[in-house]
């Protein structure tokens, strides 16, 4: 075990080796063929199914578990990937417990709903497997678009414009391709290499050309992107984190937890990454859960997620705060952090409860103090890098239709585009109807 000069609390291998191995296990394993069956056959394949309307990429989802059903599970996996291209990744790390299986009727009747997530994996795993590609490029169009950001919303981008017969340039400031599904999924959701497999597949469809270590201001400009390429996607995600505007959020080891979940994602070796004795985690949305719940899998001994509202304004679902306090989180609501307590590295943080009023958020007098030594910071990202000229409407680049910017010939979509939710699977839709209406607009441009 290894500790940290600074703070002896913090320490990598606090857990052996097999026992790592099983925290970071696959959380929700494929389902056999058997079971898919029988799943599947649960199904009431409604004419007017809810669960499509709740799909953020209107997936036939009666269409493709009736395919299950019926012993042909590549043709469902093709009705999935005509809808989300990234519809493995999706059915890993989708809300579906808060959006297609929520609205089941399954689940309205018995309390129990059809099992969409896992019937989805099962096809497009099954597919994917076999290494083949269900699309075919259209005849070259001659024309060529710039997206910026490999992450859900450029990649389905970039597949559906490639399958269009544009040729497609992929650009991310990262070493690897995939964006949050790469960097930012925690790892028992999408263990081994998946994410990596999930773009090399996507890539088959030709006619995209990824370059990594560029990104606008990092080797690009929107002026020459735009001079050199019919259109251009921006899909570059929010990189900046919010601070915590406490005293002493300076101090060693208050980390920034996206950056501790990537770190998680890279390394292969689990026994080398150093974790906290007393982790707190500031923030209440996935992110804070993903990086609470794999600290305790690391082998943290008390994880502390606090968050500022009470827990029905959580963003992270039911689902994910009960897995979070099964693994042993404790999650306190209605706190604030006003100070952040140590001597080099941290060593407390003090918290003021808060109530809400019509004047917004308010911290009352009393306050009271968590131990830690390892502090994560999950309270939100900002968008950064944005070219001069673009339209910003709440944080975020103004978007109108199918993603159209302030700038002619420039398309945002993802994260970094006004309006929608934060989630893979919105970012998935925004890039494909991105896509959808700049081929349009380009076919109409030729003719």
């Amino acid at each position: 075990m290894t500790h940290s000069p600074l703070t002896p609390g913090i320490a990598a291998g606090r857990l052996a080796a097999e026992v790592l191995a099983e925290n970071f296990s696959d959380i929700a394993p494929r389902l056999e063929p058997h079971e898919a069956r029988v799943a599947s056959d649960r199904c009431y394949f409604c004419h007017d199914a809810p669960c499509m309307t709740a799909c953020p990429t209107s997936i036939d989802i009666p269409l493709f578990i009736r395919q299950i059903s019926t012993g042909t599970p590549e043709a469902a996996a093709k009705t999935i990937f005509s809808q989300n291209i990234l519809g493995g990744m999706c059915a890993r790390v989708c809300p579906t417990e808060q959006l297609c299986e929520e609205v089941c009727v399954r689940e309205v009747a018995e309390g129990k709903p059809v099992e969409i997530g896992r019937l989805q994996r099962f096809a497009t795993d099954t597919l994917m497997a076999k290494g083949v590609h269900p699309f075919v490029r259209a005849k070259a169009t001659g024309k060529t678009v710039a997206v910026v950001g490999a992450g859900p919303a450029g990649l389905a981008a970039a597949h559906r414009l490639a399958m269009k017969g544009n040729d497609v340039v992929v650009y991310d400031a990262r070493k690897k391709a995939g964006g949050l599904n790469e960097y930012g999924i925690a790892s028992y959701k999408a263990p081994g290499d998946f994410a990596a497999e999930e773009v090399a597949w996507l890539l088959k469809i030709g006619g995209i050309r990824v370059e990594t270590g560029k990104a606008i201001g990092k080797g690009l400009t929107l002026d020459g992107l735009r001079k050199d390429h019919d259109a251009v996607v921006l899909a570059i995600g929010l990189a900046g984190v919010n601070a915590l505007r406490a005293e002493g959020e300076a101090l060693d080891n208050v980390l920034n937890a996206v950056d501790f979940i990537a770190d998680l994602r890279q390394e292969g070796d689990k026994a080398r990454l150093n974790v906290g004795r007393d982790v707190v985690v500031i923030g209440g949305g996935m992110t804070a859960v993903d990086a609470a719940v794999q600290s305790k899998l690391l082998g943290a001994e008390n994880v502390t997620i606090v968050y500022r509202r009470d827990q029905a304004q959580m963003s992270a679902s039911d689902y994910e705060q009960e897995h979070a306090s099964s693994v042993g989180v404790r999650i306190i609501h209605n706190a604030a952090p006003v100070k952040v307590h140590g001597n080099g590295g941290v060593a407390e943080v003090e918290f003021a409860y808060t109530e809400s009023g019509p004047d917004g958020l308010k911290l009352k007098d009393e306050t009271f103090r968590v131990r830690a030594d390892q502090v994560m910071k999950a309270i939100g990202q900002t968008l950064t890098g944005t070219p001069e000229g673009l339209k910003i409407e709440g944080g975020k680049i103004a978007v109108d239709g199918a993603g159209r910017t302030s700038i002619k010939g420039v398309w945002a979509a993802g994260d970094c585009a006004s309006g929608g939710e934060d989630l893979t699977v919105t970012a998935v839709a925004e890039g494909r109807d991105a896509a959808e209406d700049i081929h349009a607009s380009l076919m109409g441009a030729a003719g």
